[in-house]
């Protein structure tokens, strides 16, 4: 079986074609997998990765979402993709990340004229991610018809089973459900990933197991997972909630972003985007998003403070979710930073020995955007780098329909 799976972020389309059996119990393979970056902007790219490496990358236009899938399938249909056995009639299943399913998806979506219309209902949640994942759906529903079976998949999904006291807010309950006010929780199919990778890791089943998953990109949020399931999350209602990250404030004062709309006379939309595009690493250090630039001017005060409150925040959750969950067997870190940034790693760790993640610098330089133990070999809560594979985890939950 060959997948084709889709996940739209607010100015990117990544897609991986990865080749399965049905109901299989292992991982599929990944045949081809890439990118399209910074759309609707002049120097949008197009780039081809083996693994996380990218492997090839040039200029390509693409204006808009819907234009990057249409660019893709044209790509693949003028047989640029046939030595790796890839072309658009071999595909059987086409799987779409979506990012806020609020509380009406709790499983994969067999998409419809009815389903697309929920997902656009729920863009005001997530107006910068639900928009182009929809564009992209349609987009590709255009081109294919009704030949190949497409799926929607929810990021709130894997986070469905919060327990009240981690979902509710301080808010009148007939107020918040008459709003659907509640903590969703978001990067569900990479935290159910490192989940279920974790398992097989530790060679450890899933029950009794406890583990405290760190999705640390340009968008950043940790799990409290409890025999499988996420029993807490950093992201709420949301994705702005929680660790600070690339360009987003995360955790703030309610109240700092209505004093700002009254001294700065910024109105509801004004404010969304500055919290949203203008603070995280980037507001602080008034350099990049990149953790990957930062730690080459970390000589810098702005740019020493911003990674310096970046690790802190990541530590202090990883404290409160040791505490959620009565301790852990591991830590598993995950995403872009997580693969990638050593530096990030180690300064995230610093003063976590007394709860036994003593981290060990030899292997912590040593794994860089690969699978591997970096704690030290007396560690009694362990400390692992697991690329996440969002495409992979898409693949395994459509071939399971």
């Amino acid at each position: 079986m060959l997948i084709l799976t889709l996940n739209a972020g607010s100015n990117s389309l990544k897609f991986e074609f990865v080749r399965t059996a049905q109901g299989a119990a292992k991982w599929g393979e990944s045949v081809l997998a890439g990118a399209f970056d910074d759309i609707g902007k002049p120097e949008a790219k197009f780039s081809l990765r083996s693994g996380k490496r990218v492997v090839s990358s040039r200029r390509h236009s693409a204006g808009s979402h819907e234009e990057a899938a249409r660019a893709l399938f044209e790509w693949v249909d003028a047989g640029n993709a046939a030595e790796r056995g890839v072309a658009l009639d071999a595909i059987d299943r086409i799987a779409h990340r979506v990012v806020h399913g609020a509380d009406e998806f709790g499983a994969p979506a067999l998409i419809s004229e009815e389903v697309l219309g929920r997902i656009e209902a729920l863009e005001e949640l997530a107006p910068l991610h639900n928009g182009p994942a929809r564009k992209v759906i349609v987009a590709t529903r255009e081109w294919f018809a009704a030949a190949v079976p497409q799926y929607a998949l929810f990021d709130t999904a894997f986070h469905r089973r919060l327990p009240d006291r981690a979902a509710l807010y301080a808010l009148p309950p007939q107020l918040a459900r008459r709003h659907r006010i509640r903590r969703y929780g978001f990067h569900g199919l990479s935290h159910q990933y490192l989940t279920l990778r974790a398992t097989q890791l530790l060679d450890r089943s899933l029950e009794g197991l406890r583990l405290i998953t760190l999705h640390l990109e340009g968008g950043s949020s940790v799990a409290a997972i409890m025999k499988g399931h996420s029993i807490d999350t950093s992201m709420g209602f949301t994705p702005l909630e929680g660790l600070m990250m690339g360009t987003r404030s995360g955790d703030l004062d309610p109240a700092v972003p209505l004093y700002l709309m009254r001294r700065e006379g910024w109105d509801a939309e004004r404010t969304e985007r500055f919290l949203n595009k203008e603070c995280g690493l980037l507001g602080v250090s008034g350099a990049s998003a990149d953790t990957r630039e930062l730690r080459d001017r970390t000589s810098e005060p702005a740019v020493a403070l911003a990674l310096d409150i970046f690790c802190y925040r990541v530590r202090k959750y990883i404290g409160a979710y040791l505490a959620a969950l009565g301790g852990a067997d591991a830590i598993v870190f995950g995403g872009g930073i997580s693969e990638n940034t050593a530096l990030v790693r180690e300064r995230i760790c610093a003063g976590l020995e007394w709860c036994g993640a003593g981290l060990d610098p030899d292997r912590n330089a040593a794994v860089i955007d690969r699978e591997g133990c970096i704690s030290t070999a007396d560690a009694t809560l362990p400390l692992w780098v697991i690329p996440t594979e969002e495409g992979l985890m898409m693949a395994a939950e459509v071939a399971r329909v």
